[in-house]
């Protein structure tokens, strides 16, 4: 019955035995203290107390932590927008006593600051500079938070702005604006292509007619020529220069005629359409050039001889 009593005055003793020792974890702090006042604190690895009189009060995490922050705010022209920040911070592993004895609920303050001075820099903005400079919003709200935080224990690692979200109507007109402005700058760009495409043709055309009048000119220009080397020609065989000029007349009428009858497909009228009229016709253009060609002979001759008197 004797070795009955002593086994639980040993089991006791095991877990009094137990009770000294603890562990901690890695990055981890642990604050120690002894009846109900602070002792120590206690980092990684395996630690003792004095059980009853020694109590583990609480555990801090060294680990950088993130905290998540949605702020509802107006901007300059009035437009309601939510932004979301993400706090990171870290408990200052000299500064452990003051993180957890000063603040009750750090998430709290944290969360106070950050609407503090989100509602303090967004109202100064319009909307489309809070998407532009949501970066000095950031650092204002780190700023903020490190001057505030540090004397606490906390030290602010960054500040992140990683959502906007204006109002649904909001973002529904800012949409259609863009399209807006999509659709100006390709009307625009269309407009230049057909205005190009206009100049081009014009200048086309342009070049074309140049050329034409161009051919044509040199075409008149040899006709001319080979005017003036038939009558040479006619002129050596003792034909003078007005029977030469009949003649070729002449002959480029039965030319004229001669290419209007290969064509298939052409409707020729003849005016007057007896042969004799035909004949009176060519013998009067024949007349009529003779004519013309004395007359202008017999203007010659008067100038010069008022040129001689």
């Amino acid at each position: 019955m004797g070795n009955y009593f002593f086994i639980p005055i040993l089991f006791l003793a095991l877990v009094i035995l137990f009770k000294f020792f603890f562990i901690v974890k890695q990055q981890t702090a642990v604050v120690i203290e002894r009846f109900g006042r602070f002792q120590s604190i206690r980092n990684s690895g395996l630690q003792m107390k004095i059980p009853i009189v020694d109590r583990i009060a609480g555990r801090l995490s060294l680990k950088i932590q993130q905290l998540d922050v949605i702020v509802e705010t107006k901007t300059l022209d009035d437009v309601f927008v939510k932004l979301k920040v993400s706090v990171q911070y870290v408990v200052i592993r000299d500064k452990v006593y003051e993180a957890f004895y000063k603040l009750e609920y750090p998430h709290d303050q944290i969360t106070s600051y950050v609407f503090d001075v989100v509602r303090a820099e967004v109202p100064k903005m319009k909307l489309d500079d809070v998407f532009v400079k949501k970066d000095d919003i950031a650092i204002a709200v780190k700023t903020e938070l490190q001057d505030a935080m540090l004397d606490y224990g906390y030290d602010i690692i960054k500040t992140l702005v990683t959502d906007i979200d204006p109002d649904a109507q909001v973002k529904a007109a800012m949409n259609r604006i863009n399209a807006s402005e999509r659709e100006k700058i390709a009307a625009q760009f269309e407009g230049d292509a057909q205005r190009i495409l206009i100049v081009e043709k014009a200048k086309a055309e342009a070049e074309s007619k140049r050329l034409q009048g161009q051919g044509i000119a040199d075409q008149r220009r040899e006709i001319a020529r080979g005017l003036e080397e038939s009558v040479e020609v006619l002129n050596k065989v003792g034909i003078n220069s007005q029977e030469a000029s009949a003649l070729i007349v002449v002959t480029q009428h039965y030319d004229t005629l001669q290419a209007i009858g290969e064509e298939t497909n052409t409707n020729l009228i003849l005016l007057p359409n007896s042969p004799q009229a035909g004949s009176d016709m060519l013998n009067n253009m024949v007349a009529s050039f003779t004519a013309s060609n004395q007359i202008g002979e017999a203007m010659k001759q008067q100038q010069n001889k008022k040129k001689e008197e």
